[in-house]
């Protein structure tokens, strides 16, 4: 950071040489570059740690959607089981029901 100068600076600001200013902005210009440097670094840092959470809820998400697919398909097998179970059980009454639900989208397909 910048240090008070030494030497003539402070109360006789006005007495102050040209050498001194200089020498008082080249310790600005290398405060203001040292902290442009950790700025930079901390930004880097920043950038890392938000990408590495992004990868994590990605995989995150990733995990979730196969569970949920697998319930999904592990329910449908289920239920293609119980009818198939329905259909041996009752075959009639089964092809009733498939003839009335055809019938009854035959009927909204005309309109």
């Amino acid at each position: 950071m910048a240090t008070a100068s030494t030497g003539k600076a402070g109360k006789d600001d006005a007495k102050a040489t040209p050498a001194d200013l200089e020498a008082e902005i080249a310790r600005l210009r290398e405060d203001v570059a040292r902290l442009t440097e950790q700025l930079g670094r901390t930004g880097e840092h920043t950038l890392s740690a938000a990408r590495r959470a992004a990868s994590e809820g990605a995989e995150q998400l990733r995990v979730k959607g196969e569970a949920a697919v697998d319930a999904l398909k592990s329910n449908a097998g289920d239920i293609e089981r119980q009818i198939t179970e329905a259909v041996r059980e009752k075959p009639i009454t089964s092809l009733a029901i498939a003839a009335g639900i055809g019938f009854f989208f035959a009927l909204l397909s005309r309109r």
